[in-house]
């Protein structure tokens, strides 16, 4: 939480329908939505996220499934979706996570339950969109089958 959030700078997270309405009954305007291929978070004139005040995030208890994931992130190939984990000069949470077990272990667990959630209320359309965003400073940690679909 004292990160200051810089690694959600003009990030656009992916916002499934059922995370989009769930995050507009908790109150959030719809304003702070956009669609660019995906339904995604805007993001200020200054590209940070819209939702981030004074370096934290406004909506850090309800957060989307890629924001509760990170520092992991995905693409998808065909039927199997490719988990990263973004260097530490992007999160310094990363440095944390690989100096404990335990809490890259809990990450991990968290990051896979989302993502594959995610993955699963978006459109191929909508994930064709998401992989071509360039994530060069990521590491690749593991591919999983994609698994059902539910749009």
């Amino acid at each position: 939480m004292k990160c200051g959030g810089h690694c959600c700078d003009d990030a656009h997270p992916p916002i499934s329908m059922n995370c989009h309405q769930r995050l507009i009954a908790a109150g959030v305007s719809p304003a702070a939505f956009e669609t660019n291929g995906y339904r995604r978070l805007r993001t200020n004139p200054d590209n940070t996220c819209i939702l981030m005040k004074d370096g934290m995030c406004m909506i850090h208890a309800i957060k989307p499934e890629t924001c509760r994931a990170g520092p992991f992130t995905f693409d998808v190939e065909g039927d199997t979706i490719r988990i990263f984990l973004k260097h530490a000069s992007i999160c310094p949470i990363v440095t944390l996570l690989k100096e404990v077990p335990e809490a890259y272990g809990q990450q991990y667990d968290l990051a896979l339950k989302n993502i594959s959630h995610l993955v699963a209320h978006l459109t191929d359309a909508e994930i064709a969109e998401i992989n071509r965003i360039d994530e060069p400073e990521t590491d690749l940690v593991v591919e999983i089958p994609r698994g059902p679909r539910y749009v």
